[in-house]
């Protein structure tokens, strides 16, 4: 029964770790993104003219290889897992 208990409680402590660490990661990462996707944000006062609505499609396909790319690096560096990689993926492609 100890023995028992003794896995229980180590499984519990390997998820906790695992969880806390994936959304430092997750949280890491909005920031990041959110960093670079601010300075290229125009601001409401300088608002393009109607004929350009055009433009930030292709700045929109620039910037997801851009956060594409980072996703590859960290998992390259071991920061983030293939189930992390491929979530944060999706989520990115699906926006």
């Amino acid at each position: 029964m100890p023995g028992l208990l003794r896995g229980v409680a180590r499984t519990a402590v390997v998820a906790g770790t695992a969880t806390t660490v994936s959304n430092r990661v997750s949280r890491r990462q909005q920031g990041r993104w959110a960093a670079q996707q601010g300075p290229q944000a125009p601001a409401p006062q300088a608002a393009a003219p109607a004929e350009q609505p055009a433009a930030p499609p292709a700045s929109d396909m620039t910037s997801k290889i851009e956060q594409l790319k980072q996703l590859g690096e960290l998992k390259a560096q071991g920061v983030l897992t293939e189930a992390e990689f491929a979530e944060q993926k999706r989520k990115l492609l699906d926006s």
